[in-house]
């Protein structure tokens, strides 16, 4: 039995369709998406080709607009501020010990961390110190998308030898153009379970004109193994993994450029129109033409009479005044200029375009823009929780990927020169350097409802102490040494009593107290 090409048509057409997508995003058939084919690749081939383009055009848009440095310093200030402060968590259980010896341990720890911290001592170039520095680093990793460190060890130039210096990311990069492979890439060594082994530093910048290339090795390289044969670290490489085998980190920027860009166009266009339509005010409009103006005067328009009034009327300026009634030569008329821009949709398509850029940067629009002139206290408040959130994941990753590793070379050597005691302290490493970080505090809306609430969470088991001044970017130890402090130095000077009395009056939420009150 033969088929006709016919009854095969009619056959194909009569079958189950199964082309169609079960997901509407993936849709083959609908018009809107025939062009939409991104290429599915690898973390590294997606990144590594672009990452050039999206660094320069970062540093450029942070340079040049007002909105995106103020963003970039948004997240300094907030997740940085004046600093990240350490608290020594060792594990006394697993060491062995007890509390009150950790608590020795610690205090004596943080006494010289502050002291090393605090001075230009950490950075090689001796310019910086170790708040300088994370600010610098936090900078590098929203701009660059990563920070890059060098733990050196240059002994004589201070009480100790662990140093640390900054590398601009822009020089890791692979010798010689090489290109990347399965064991390289963007300049970076890994082996078969993808762990980093070496880093190619250039030994200048790329991008340095200044002379420096060729008197410095400015097409050499120098191959930094990422840690020694005794497991000590050498480099420290900072940035956000958004996807498993990502080898290098990509600037915060990247998913706003384009809008940035555009805004950047549409709001010069817009300043430009305007400024062109506040130049002009009126035309003066002649519908006679020049012959029939001079026959009003008797006139030969190629006259020298006719010819010296032309001049006289170019000449003319109409004083522009309140209450003046301004002549005009007899034919002419005056038209207004009414332009039509700025656009009455400016400032809201401006706005729009600033929230979609604020989601991109994980800022709420109050923040990005430090607006809070349309929200009330409660849309306030959620939308710097919400902003918190991030802050407080960042904040904990760039402790966990920079603030960490150089207290933990620090500490290594502190312990080896034995101004720290800390028995088998290879064996149980992980439990001597224990720590976290306690970053400036979020500062308060309304101080009395949310003093009053942390007192509530306290009171019920729900917080502590410690929890509630970390919050606030202070230690509780150091709180309470404080208050206890001054409660001391009250009582000597006989202001004790009259203390607590003061703090043992009610007082309500909404009421304040008055002069009186206040003065008694």
């Amino acid at each position: 039995m033969s088929l006709t090409l016919l009854d095969l048509t009619e056959a194909k057409q009569n079958l189950p369709r199964i082309s169609a997508a079960a997901h509407a995003g993936a849709s083959t058939d609908d018009k809107a998406l025939l062009s939409w084919n991104p290429i599915k690749g690898s973390p590294d081939s997606d990144l590594l080709p672009e990452l050039d383009t999206l660094v320069s055009r970062s540093r450029d848009i942070a340079r040049n607009n007002g909105v995106a440095q103020g963003a970039v310093q948004t997240h300094l200030d907030n997740i940085v501020g004046t600093g990240l402060r350490l608290s020594c968590l060792p594990d006394y259980w697993m060491l062995g010990k007890d509390k009150a010896w950790a608590e020795d341990w610690s205090t004596r720890v943080e006494s010289f961390w502050l002291a090393w911290a605090g001075s230009n001592g950490i950075d090689a170039a001796s310019s910086l110190n170790f708040w300088t520095m994370t600010r610098l680093v936090l900078r590098s990793m929203l701009l660059n998308g990563e920070a890059l460190g060098l733990a050196l060890w240059l002994p004589g130039l201070g009480r100790y030898a662990t140093r640390i210096q900054l590398i601009e990311p822009d020089r890791l990069s692979s010798p010689m153009g090489r290109l990347d492979n399965e064991r390289l890439r963007g300049g970076i060594e890994i082996d078969e379970r993808g762990a980093a082994i070496a880093y190619w530093i250039r030994k200048t910048h790329p991008g340095d004109w200044y002379g420096t290339m060729m008197r410095f090795g400015g097409d050499e390289w120098e191959r930094v193994p990422a840690f020694t044969p005794w497991s000590r670290r050498r480099v420290i490489h900072v940035f956000d993994r958004e996807r498993v085998g990502q080898s290098r980190g990509k600037p915060i920027l990247s998913a706003v450029l384009a809008q940035f860009r555009m805004l950047d166009r549409y709001q010069s266009a817009e300043l430009q129109a305007s400024i062109v339509n506040a130049m002009i005010a009126a035309f003066i409009e002649t519908p006679m033409e020049q012959t029939a103006v001079a026959e009003l005067f008797g006139a030969d328009p190629n006259s020298e009479q006719f010819k010296a009034w032309l001049q006289q009327r170019r000449e003319y300026v109409a004083p522009l005044r309140g209450g003046a009634i301004i002549p005009i030569y007899p034919g002419d008329k005056l038209q207004p200029f009414t332009p039509g821009r700025p656009a009455n949709a400016f400032d809201s398509f401006v706005t729009g375009v600033f929230r979609h850029i604020g989601v991109g940067l994980n800022l709420p629009y109050e923040l990005l823009l430090k607006d809070f002139s349309k929200t009330n206290y409660s849309s306030a408040r959620a939308a710097l929780l919400e902003a918190w959130r991030y802050f407080n994941s960042t904040r904990q990753l760039l402790g966990n990927l920079w603030a960490t590793p150089v207290y933990e070379l620090w500490l290594e050597e502190v312990v080896q020169s034995g101004l720290v005691e800390a028995p088998d302290f290879y064996e149980n490493r992980e439990f001597y350097q224990q720590c976290k970080w306690i970053a400036p505090g979020r500062g308060w809306i309304d101080p009395v409802k949310e003093a009053q609430a942390a007192q509530i969470r306290m009171d019920a088991g729900l917080s502590t102490l410690e929890k509630e001044c970390a919050e606030q970017g202070e230690d509780w130890e150091e709180t309470l040494e404080q208050r206890a402090s001054e409660r001391e130095r009250m009582r000597e000077l006989g202001l004790l009593q009259a203390a607590e009395l003061s703090s043992q009056r009610p007082v309500s939420v909404d009421q304040q107290a008055s002069p009186q009150e206040a003065t008694a």
